[in-house]
């Protein structure tokens, strides 16, 4: 698939450069020379979503740097983004990114605070281990350049690690994962990588942060088994989606599930 449709490569570098201005479909489809129609589908065949929720999803990343480099009102930077209602904006930021604007905003402190607790574990199991009755996801994490780190990963509803997974752990290292008592559905799995030697702000604006996507879902029914997934981090490519989800979120909510143990 990666190979397929080379000319979305370029729209997409078009996009990032542009994200500031009007991007209606019309003219991402001329940029592309492709009808409206057919730019929709064969851009939402490669990327795993429809261009309006990509590039709603790169602004989402814009408002969280702006948050985090500026001094701008929540209002004005939901108006750079091209959101007029604040409440909107708010809404919106919350669902996908896990935590309030202004929340994010004030989060560096504790996203240090968490990197510290993680780097202090020496058992990183948590209740989540237990079988339960429904099925249970396996998988292996590899990754293409040596990194020092923790592993973050997840099962999310749509092919973008936005909004709290459906199912997510962090991992001390590479090698094996499992979820278990995985309910029948249609999940994406996703993952990124946060090295030790990063800053706070490196994981709240995760550009560089090693990822994964899995573009097909997985499928899981109550009778088939799932297949082992192969998971493959990777440096960041211009077509990853963002990755808008919170991490220091998603640590924290590890590190409360290993004091429940």
């Amino acid at each position: 698939m990666t190979d397929l449709y080379t000319e979305i490569d370029e729209v997409i570098a078009y996009i990032h450069r542009h994200i500031d201005e009007p991007l209606p479909l019309n003219q991402l489809a001329r940029y592309a020379a492709y009808s409206p129609y057919h730019f929709a589908r064969i851009f939402k065949e490669k990327i795993g979503l429809t261009p309006h929720y990509y590039i709603s999803s790169l602004r989402l990343q814009k408002a969280k740097d702006l948050l985090l480099h500026t001094n701008l009102t929540i209002r004005d930077i939901g108006l750079e983004i091209g959101q007029q209602s604040l409440g909107t904006f708010t809404t919106r930021f919350t669902e996908r990114v896990g935590v309030t604007p202004s929340l994010f905003r004030n989060s560096l402190q504790q996203a240090d605070n968490h990197m510290r607790c993680l780097q202090s574990l020496s058992d990183w199991t948590t209740s989540d281990d237990q079988p339960g009755p429904n099925a249970r996801i396996r998988g292996t994490v590899r990754a293409t350049v040596p990194f020092e780190g923790f592993i973050l990963i997840g099962l999310f509803a749509k092919p973008i690690p936005e909004g709290v997974p459906l199912h997510g752990t962090l991992l001390s290292s590479l090698g094996d994962f499992s979820f278990t008592d995985v309910k029948p559905g249609t999940y994406y799995l996703m993952a990124t990588s946060v090295s030790w030697e990063m800053q706070a702000v490196d994981f709240l604006l995760p550009y560089r942060t090693l990822r994964t996507r899995c573009k097909e879902p997985i499928t899981v029914t109550a009778c088939t088994p799932v297949p082992h997934q192969q998971v493959m981090l990777h440096v960041p490519r211009l077509d990853d989606p963002p990755i808008l989800i919170s991490l220091p979120l998603l640590m924290n909510n590890f590190l409360n599930k290993i004091k429940q143990k």
